[in-house]
């Protein structure tokens, strides 16, 4: 049995990834910041697999470290690792963006994806192979406008992903990106500083992405032959074409 670490775990796509996992029998290891989530999750699939928690908060590096070292076998031995942590927060210009927000953005989806792939990966070569799937954005293939530093750390993401995918060659140790474009979650949510009627209408008048399709779609990239790495995967609905074309019907 294969053992797979995800973080954000306690909802949207990594929720949805650890369900899709659990269901094709692989153990898990899920992270994230809210406990009672954590231990809803884990309550819910140790029904189909072996699961086990930890809470914290990739931004705390010492926190990420510690919580790692605290795994033993066969938890500890992570095959898989998906760097699925990540948020946004405001959709301001530049030049009235908050700076705490900003501060967030980078620290959790670029330093916080860094920090847990630093302590994985020594374990990954030690036993000669492994495979880190990284979530991204299409935010990180293109700009648009009020994304500014959001689009920056996920550009950020789509660098650091094709730099470790060089880095490691010759390891055993695949490396790939999956980056959606609208998918109905908590993100819209939390960038608008829980408003929820504003996040709504972010999906509103067409059919967007949901968790569970980018979840089979990390199963499917996950269990492919060994010799096969999919290096870098975008997804969006059919309905978008960019991150500002989408064909609202309302």
């Amino acid at each position: 049995m294969k053992t797979a670490m995800i973080t954000g775990a306690t909802s949207g796509i990594g929720r949805a990834i650890a369900r899709e996992f659990a269901r094709n029998n692989i153990r898990l290891v899920l992270c994230g910041r809210r406990q009672e989530r954590l231990e809803e999750l884990a309550a819910e699939l140790s029904a189909l697999t072996e699961v086990t928690t930890l809470n914290f908060d990739v931004r705390d590096r010492e926190k990420v470290g510690n919580a790692i070292a605290s795994l033993s076998a066969p938890f500890s031995d992570i095959d898989i690792l998906i760097n699925n942590a990540g948020n946004a927060h405001g959709l301001d210009p530049i030049d009235r963006g908050n700076p705490d927000d900003w501060d967030a953005m980078m620290d959790i989806n670029v330093k916080g994806l860094l920090y847990v792939t630093h302590h994985i990966l020594p374990g990954m070569r030690s036993r000669g192979g492994g495979h880190i799937l990284n979530i991204g954005s299409t935010a990180g293939k293109e700009v648009y406008p009020g994304g500014n530093v959001y689009c920056a750390s996920k550009h950020a993401v789509d660098a650091i992903n094709q730099g470790m995918r060089l880095d490691l060659n010759g390891s055993n140790i695949r490396v790939g990106a999956i980056n959606p474009g609208l998918v109905e979650t908590e993100f819209s949510e939390v960038r608008f500083k829980g408003d929820k009627k504003r996040a709504a209408k972010v999906y509103e008048g067409y059919t967007p992405l949901t968790p569970e399709d980018v979840a089979e779609i990390a199963w499917f990239i996950v269990s492919r032959k060994p010799h096969v790495n999919i290096a870098d995967l975008t997804v969006m609905c059919t309905d978008q074409a960019s991150s500002t074309i989408v064909n609202k019907k309302v």
